[in-house]
């Protein structure tokens, strides 16, 4: 059964964009790898919900899916369809711009499709009385120019950032019912097209290509800087002033990042290589800027603080 983005974020169809958002905040946090460490079937489940809500929170891309023009990932929903011409149990080729059917020959040669030479009627309609000529005779003259192959059949592939980023296996299902798994190239990012040969509409000179645009998704926390990953991390008051180990997401799950005694809100530190790879195979790092959190209304905290002023002039360099 196709996946239905408004039943894995558990609201209804008529659902209000505020109501679509708390539902997703919801979930995200409770399937939130972090959270659930050593639990693969959290994090699939978490790709699953930030895909329904990319989805949702679209207002095109809702209206399409309602409308029942794409599916869950993004794709037509029918790309191509089937039945017409050639395409029904008499049909013998199927092309990008129409078919031959068998019955389209009745009255040739023995009265029925058996008894037609499909190669003689190919060579009429492409020209050439030979394998290479056209028209000519076998003296030379012009050269004909190749059977045509079937049609490209274009699809849409939505992929996790996370996936993105650790280049994670990609499953699509063809317009044949076929499935395949993708690898996805160093330097994915929205709009890379991946091409698949062979796997498109058949026809007279071979089947056409699948040509498959991807589409990455985005994240709660994390945002993609060209081949960097930023990531703006809390930390609390105790651990700007003493430092200390503090716990870090990355798309390959939690590292421990060392914060250095007195560090401020706005100071960035590395994770080297957790970003996305380039072209040239070299990957990004993860950029972690720190954001100190002061507790409101701490009483204790005030108290300890009593009598004690920072007498530096933090704002003269502006003027002030």
């Amino acid at each position: 059964m196709a996946a239905d983005p408004y039943s894995i974020l558990g609201v209804a169809r008529g659902a209000t964009e505020k109501e679509i958002k708390s539902a997703y905040r919801k979930l995200a946090k409770e399937l939130h790898p972090d959270r659930n460490t050593g639990k693969p079937k959290a994090a699939e489940k978490f790709s699953e919900v930030t895909q329904a809500y990319d989805l949702l929170s679209d207002k095109d891309k809702r209206a399409r899916f309602d409308r029942g023009e794409i599916d869950f990932d993004g794709n037509p929903a029918m790309p191509f369809g089937f039945g017409g011409g050639g395409g029904g149990p008499g049909g013998g080729f199927r092309g990008g711009q129409g078919g031959f059917r068998a019955q389209d020959f009745e009255g040739f040669g023995g009265g029925g499709a058996e008894g037609i030479d499909l190669g003689n009627i190919f060579e009429g309609l492409f020209g050439g009385g030979g394998p290479g000529g056209m028209g000519a005779g076998r003296g030379g003259g012009a050269r004909r120019g190749p059977v045509p192959k079937g049609a490209n059949v274009q699809y849409r592939l939505k992929v996790g950032f996370i996936d993105a980023a650790t280049r994670a296996p990609q499953r699509i299902t063809l317009s044949d019912g076929k499935t395949i798994d993708l690898k996805l190239p160093a330097g994915v990012e929205t709009g890379t097209q991946m091409r698949l040969a062979g796997r498109g509409e058949p026809g007279p000179g071979g089947a056409g290509d699948a040509i498959v645009t991807i589409e990455i998704g985005g994240h709660p926390f994390y945002r993609r800087d060209g081949d960097h990953i930023r990531l703006d991390l809390p930390i609390t008051l105790d651990e700007a002033v003493r430092g200390g180990k503090v716990r870090v997401p990355t798309v390959e799950g939690p590292v421990m990042l060392t914060v250095a005694p007195g560090s401020g809100s706005g100071r960035t530190l590395r994770l080297k290589e957790k970003g996305f790879t380039a072209k040239n195979g070299v990957r990004g790092d993860q950029l972690v800027t720190l954001q100190v959190e002061v507790p409101a209304d701490d009483s204790d905290l005030a108290k300890r603080l009593e009598g004690w002023r920072d007498e530096r002039n933090l704002r003269a360099k502006l003027g002030v």
